[in-house]
C-alpha cells in the first residue's frame, strides 16, 4: 500500500531534502512508524505521547485529521498525507500591545 507524504521544508533534513516520500500503513500512526524506519528522527517531530504534536497539522487528502480520528485515522492505498507545522509570529520577549494601539507605524512616525 503506497501513500504519498508531502514533507514541509523544515522536516526535509530527515528525508534527504525530498519534498515527498512514500510510506505505508493502515493508520496514520502506522504510517509514521513506517516513515521512521527510513527517515530516522521524523516520528519524534510529529508525535508526542502517542498523539500528534500540538503544533503539527496533518491533512489526509486535504482534510484535517484532527476532525477525523487523529493519529488513528484510517488510510487507503493512493492517499495523500500533507504535514504542515503550525507557524506563529511575533518576537520572543516582546511586550503585548496595550489595548487600542494599532499595529504598524509608531505614533508620530510616517
Amino acid at each position: 500500500m503506497a501513500i504519498e507524504v508531502r514533507i514541509p521544508t523544515i522536516l526535509r533534513t530527515y528525508t534527504d531534502g525530498q519534498k515527498a516520500v512514500e510510506g505505508s500503513g493502515t493508520t496514520l500512526a502506522e504510517l509514521f512508524t513506517d516513515l521512521e524506519t527510513r527517515h530516522a528522527g521524523i516520528q519524534e517531530r510529529l508525535v508526542d505521547g502517542g498523539e500528534l504534536r500540538r503544533f503539527v497539522n496533518v491533512y489526509l487528502n486535504d482534510e484535517d485529521v484532527r476532525f477525523l480520528d487523529g493519529i488513528s485515522t484510517k488510510l487507503s492505498d493512493g492517499d495523500n498525507v500533507t504535514i504542515l507545522p503550525a507557524v506563529a509570529g511575533g518576537a520572543l520577549g516582546a511586550e503585548p500591545r496595550p489595548a487600542g494601539v494599532a499595529a504598524g507605524r509608531r505614533a508620530g512616525m510616517r
